[in-house]
């Protein structure tokens, strides 16, 4: 006969812990963590998390940015292997005129051997009020180009895919450093706690591979959250390991309570980031079952959102002028797609629905498997036009989505590539010719999120190998990602090693005034 039930004062309510049943305990506790994480949510949505950056608790709450942000989130699109600044977005008459002419100086350092000067294979239009001039390869993004900063005096320092594409991502190519999308998370934190805060969608695993999205020395909670892979269809891709939410909900959260008992009864022992990351994992993937799936359904977009962004679509421009090459374009290992624009429009869009949730930074990368896709030493003719129609619609429904939706002002869009390309020729044979590297002088556009549209800034030589006026290093670009999201580069620093470091590390550079609004 059970007396204890029978009197009120002596129900599981009522008894200490140390008198409680090990089931009744879980019970109670369940209740208590479920009410502390709704006293969370709710001090999230009232913009009440205000932790500063070095704050543990919540590693992902809400931080004070150091001065007035102009945007809230990034949305980096990763054109992997050196697009071709002659043939986008930086056209050179005197590069024109002199084509097949030796180059009249001495040649920088090169990735492989190269020959003579070429003009650009496709010839430029004027665009939007502001008349800027983009290649022919690139009209949808030309549509959009009065929102668009046009920054064609870029440099970097390496040469090498490696070492380039990590210094763009980490601001390093030759230490291990967190990437630029960790270091935003570890200064702001996140707007919406129940997704990541950075999330990478197909990502290069080559080239830099997880160190891209990695957090290094900074706490891992901060490392970005890989979605799909470089080989991965979109329509395929989602969160691993995390599915709809079950009916036994809070039988899942009490099982979940005892795992984080005993993982924060170790951490009092310990410090270790990691531990500390998975908890914070745990607790994610368990918010994620109710709001993750959502997010990669489709079906509320309009058929005109849809087609904006280029999703099922076919080929609005010929991939190229010569339509015998195109035979050869097997060689590559890569076939003519019926629907181009539909992969990376499905990356674009999703990457909008994200940010549209309070994701501070989010990445597309158009990347191959073994070769990046703009990596063209050879047979630019046929895969550049390629590359561009699988990117040209998407990135302009992107920033024509955002305007519509009133989200570009406080959405950072990046578009970027890790170099560059020679003004001179690599190959010998005319039908197969291409570029070799250039992070000398190349381009790279910005748009919304504070930046000044319809502008070019900056300015290479004549034939477009150097960066001559008003050069941005990757110091400078990322200085200037940083002020706009209200952080100030020399104070975003973590202790490692005995040193504060920071994204720019000690490099002289500068906020790029001129390009903001």
């Amino acid at each position: 006969m059970n007396h204890m039930n029978s009197d009120p004062n002596t129900s599981p309510a009522h008894l200490p812990a140390s008198q409680l049943s090990r089931r009744e305990l879980l019970q109670r506790a369940g209740c208590g963590f479920g009410h502390l994480a709704l006293l969370s949510m709710l001090a999230d949505e009232a913009g009440l998390r205000t932790a500063t950056a070095g704050e543990s608790s919540n590693p992902l709450s809400l931080k004070t940015p150091h001065i007035a942000p102009k945007a809230k989130h990034v949305i980096f699109i990763f054109l992997h292997g050196g697009l071709s600044q002659i043939e986008s977005f930086d056209p050179k008459p005197e590069l024109d005129r002199l084509d097949g002419k030796p180059f009249p100086g001495e040649k920088p350092l090169q990735f492989a051997g190269t020959g003579n000067l070429m003009k650009s294979m496709w010839e430029f239009d004027r665009y939007g009020q502001s008349g800027l001039p983009v290649s022919r390869l690139f009209p949808h993004i030309g549509s959009t180009i009065d929102d668009c900063c046009v920054v064609r005096s870029m440099k970097s320092e390496r040469v090498d895919h490696g070492g380039a594409a990590l210094q763009l991502h980490t601001g390093s190519a030759l230490f291990p450093r967190p990437s630029m999308g960790s270091w935003i998370l570890y200064g702001l934190g996140t707007e919406n706690q129940d997704l990541p805060g950075f999330v990478t969608i197909k990502p290069t695993e080559s080239q830099g591979g997880a160190q891209n999205y990695g957090s290094a020395f900074l706490p891992a909670a901060y490392q970005g959250t890989r979605l799909g892979s470089t080989v991965a269809s979109m329509k395929n891709v989602r969160f691993e390991n995390i599915a709809p939410a079950i009916p036994q909900h809070r039988l899942q959260r009490l099982q979940l309570d005892l795992i984080q008992s005993m993982n924060r009864r170790q951490l009092e022992h310990t410090d270790d980031s990691r531990l500390e990351a998975r908890i914070e994992a745990y607790e994610l993937a368990f918010r994620m079952q109710a709001t993750g799936p959502e997010v990669f359904d489709f079906s509320d977009e309009s058929q005109s959102t849809l087609e904006l962004y280029g999703i099922g679509d076919k080929p609005t421009v010929e991939l190229s002028s010569d339509l015998a090459s195109m035979q050869k374009f097997a060689k590559f290992g890569r076939k003519l797609d019926a629907n181009p624009t539909d992969e990376f429009g499905r990356q674009c869009l999703l990457a909008r629905r994200f940010a549209e949730r309070g994701v501070r930074f989010v990445q597309c990368s158009h990347t191959g498997t073994s070769v990046p896709k703009w990596d063209q030493h050879s047979s630019l003719r046929i895969l550049h036009p390629a590359n561009a129609v699988e990117v040209d619609k998407p990135i302009a429904g992107l920033i024509a989505d955002l305007k519509q939706r009133g989200m570009l002002d406080e959405t950072l869009v990046v578009i970027g590539t890790e170099f560059g390309r020679t003004p001179v020729t690599q190959g010998k044979d005319m039908e197969d010719i291409g570029r070799d590297h250039n992070p000398y002088g190349y381009t790279m556009l910005l748009a919304g999120g504070g930046i000044q549209g319809g502008m070019a800034y900056g300015a290479t030589d004549e034939f477009g190998y150097f960066a001559r006026e008003n050069i941005v290093t990757m110091y400078d670009l990322h200085a200037t990602i940083l002020h706009l999201l209200g952080l100030d580069h020399e104070k975003l620093v973590f202790p490692h090693a005995g040193l504060d470091v920071r994204l720019t590390g000690v490099n002289p550079c500068r906020v790029v005034h001129d390009i903001i609004a």
